[in-house]
């Protein structure tokens, strides 16, 4: 049965769902990408898409665990940030959760991480900044920080950067959502700076899902879709790009008018 959301409506060329549980959001998001994905198999022959983590994207990653007839051995995978100096083994990384959340489900063609430990952070930057021009990835879901971070650009974000991926200082508000979503102890356990795709990066693709549950995230959906278009509010930007949909539950649409 196809999962239709309460209501819809569009924010300038952006289309925001609302649904009536984060179950059903997430189901919807994992339908529509799976969709999207074979659309760009059909097109391409191989498609490349860059993946979000953290507890909001739960829902969304165990619908597209059960997605049937998807091509994975098609698919390349990016995510889009790691603290840095964090270890790919240490439970709050975030290659980690997508390897055990996704690639050891499902077995995608390829896995890029983003090596949070690497002994030379440049060589990094440079190496991850490559695969994507390479490989251009075609979809990208994210979600909405409570700050209204995207990945880890925290505000005031950099629109104008011509990098794709950058380290950047983790704000308070930021750091704190880690300690809130249980990925660490105690604020002083959350590293204070983290490689992440850029904002451009991340508005590179042709497609991107905004996945966004929670009564927490309320505040940020409101200003992100209803205030000004500012680095002070990130994902306020979704509302440049011409392919943007929105999946939001009754909680993080509360506020919305």
């Amino acid at each position: 049965m196809k999962i239709q959301p309460i209501r819809s409506n569009t924010v300038g060329p952006m289309v925001v769902h609302v649904f009536e549980s984060n179950s059903k959001l997430g189901q919807k998001a994992a339908d529509d990408f799976a969709e999207l994905l074979t659309r760009t198999l059909e097109d391409r022959g191989k498609a490349a898409v860059i993946l979000a983590t953290g507890n909001s994207q739960l829902t969304f990653f165990s619908a597209l665990q059960a997605q049937k007839g998807v091509p994975w051995d098609k698919v390349s995978v990016f995510h889009m940030d790691e603290y840095l100096g964090m270890s790919d083994q240490h439970p709050a990384s975030f290659p980690r959760y997508i390897r055990e959340k996704l690639v050891d489900v499902v077995h995608p063609a390829a896995f890029y991480p983003i090596l949070g430990h690497a002994p030379d952070v440049e060589s990094e930057l440079k190496r991850y900044a490559n695969l994507l021009r390479d490989l251009r990835p075609d979809i990208c879901v994210l979600g909405i920080g409570e700050n209204g971070h995207l990945a880890f650009n925290d505000p005031p974000a950099d629109f104008q950067t011509p990098e794709l991926i950058h380290v950047v200082n983790l704000d308070l508000k930021c750091r704190m959502q880690q300690v809130g979503e249980g990925h660490f102890l105690k604020l002083e356990d959350v590293p204070k700076r983290a490689i992440t795709l850029t904002v451009p990066a991340l508005l590179s693709v042709k497609h991107v899902l905004a996945v966004v549950p929670e009564a927490r995230k309320a505040a940020a959906v409101k200003a992100a879709l209803e205030g000004q278009i500012t680095p002070d509010c990130p994902a306020s930007i979704l509302r440049t790009h011409p392919h943007v949909t929105v999946y939001l539950d009754r909680e993080s649409a509360a506020l919305l008018t």
